[in-house]
């Protein structure tokens, strides 16, 4: 599979977590006031979705290494469909928690399999070309999906996005069919059942450089879910943006994002993805401690906006670096390497942020202060722990 087909196939297909969450995020209060449930219930039907799609990694990680990539990957595509469906229907909060669960879960295949067959394809700094490159395509979602959501409000209720993310669901199944070839052969498949997979997993987490790229990566993604879930209620409720306005501005920052992965994939080259993972990883705490100290004068939302803009540009550049150095050693384990990692990215902030929306309110203070905590123990991971385990 060429350069430009994987990229353009994968990064569809990576876009389901962005799809999942920021298509209705424009709607997320209207949500909750029109199953009159709380703000902390809105928060958790993203909460429990993004739990969805790092446990699901667990599962279709592992299994794209014994079954090969396609079929757990079609299998999740055509549930993530379904379950959109029973997510637009839901008829209570309850009901909806436990659709979009399993929502989450069947869209972490999509996740975590393209991953593991960008692996197949590359290595070293051309996989970590090749990851920045996949953002590139991957993260228009996030720029796009809000502003799409933020219109689509104007003729659908939230039920809507939801009948949308269904017929997505649809066509991304038919990229799957028609233009997703296998990458792992037969002969690196595993055929063994439970033991297999836990050795898989046991040499994986023997890893120094993956468990810390892991420990690093599991607080970077508390302080992402952190301004994914709290940002509509602070700049919407607090600031009184319409989720017209909110969309614009969750889409720079979706923006930001892209641009600070590309920068990374233009200097990874010459500096390598280690150096180029520690300085966007240091970045990323000088752009949340510059949130905190906004938050803290009492700055209106364009200070606000800004910082959380400059966040999402500093995030961008770390990304790509850490997935590479994680996967470094992995590539006949590609799919359980990537599950784990992706369950640390995504199991941890959506149970961090509800807590701290709990205790301290969804205000802009409580918002920066999660985030800074985050990104401090993400930068102290990294060059603490991933620093001197890239160069052993």
């Amino acid at each position: 599979m060429g350069a430009l087909r994987a990229t353009l196939v994968l990064g569809m297909l990576e876009a389901f977590g962005p799809l999942s969450m920021d298509l209705y995020l424009p709607q997320l209060p209207q949500l909750a006031a029109s199953l009159g449930a709380s703000e902390a219930l809105g928060q958790a039907t993203m909460s429990a979705c993004m739990i969805g799609l790092g446990l699901g990694q667990l599962i279709a990680g592992p299994l794209s290494d014994r079954l090969g990539r396609r079929l757990p990957l079609m299998v999740g595509v055509a549930a993530f469909a379904v379950l959109s469906v029973l997510c637009a229907v839901a008829p209570s909060i309850e009901l909806l928690l436990l659709a979009r669960f399993l929502q989450g879960l069947a869209g972490s295949a999509g996740i975590v399999i393209c991953l593991a067959v960008a692996r197949d394809q590359f290595e070293g700094v051309e996989l970590s070309r090749m990851l920045s490159l996949l953002f590139l395509v991957s993260g228009t979602a996030p720029v796009i999906a809000p502003i799409v959501g933020g219109q689509l409000a104007r003729i659908m209720d939230w039920r809507g996005i939801f009948w949308v993310l269904g017929g997505v669901g649809v066509a991304l199944l038919l990229v799957v069919v028609l233009a997703l070839p296998e990458t792992l052969d037969r002969g690196d498949r595993h055929g063994g059942g439970v033991r297999v997979l836990a050795g898989h997993a046991g040499a994986v987490a023997r890893d120094r450089l993956f468990l810390a790229v892991l420990c690093a990566g599991a607080a970077g993604g508390v302080a992402f879910f952190t301004y994914l879930s709290m940002s509509p209620f602070v700049l919407q409720d607090r600031f009184g943006l319409s989720p017209q306005t909110f969309s614009l501005a969750f889409a720079a920052g979706a923006l930001a994002n892209i641009l600070g992965s590309q920068a990374s994939r233009l200097v990874v080259r010459r500096w390598g993805p280690l150096r180029v993972y520690l300085g966007g990883i240091t970045a990323t705490l000088i752009a949340t401690t510059a949130f905190l100290v906004v938050a803290i004068g009492g700055a209106g939302v364009i200070g606000v906006a800004a910082a959380l803009i400059g966040f999402m540009l500093c995030a961008g550049i770390g990304g790509p670096n850490g997935q590479t150095l994680a996967l470094a050693h992995h590539g006949a384990r590609a799919g359980t390497a990537s599950a784990l990692l992706g369950v640390s990215m995504f199991l941890f902030g959506p149970v961090v942020a509800p807590l701290a929306a709990g205790i301290g309110g969804t205000t802009a203070l409580t918002m920066a202060l999660t985030m800074t905590a985050a990104a401090t123990v993400a930068a102290i991971s990294a060059w603490v722990f991933v620093r001197p385990a890239a160069r052993d």
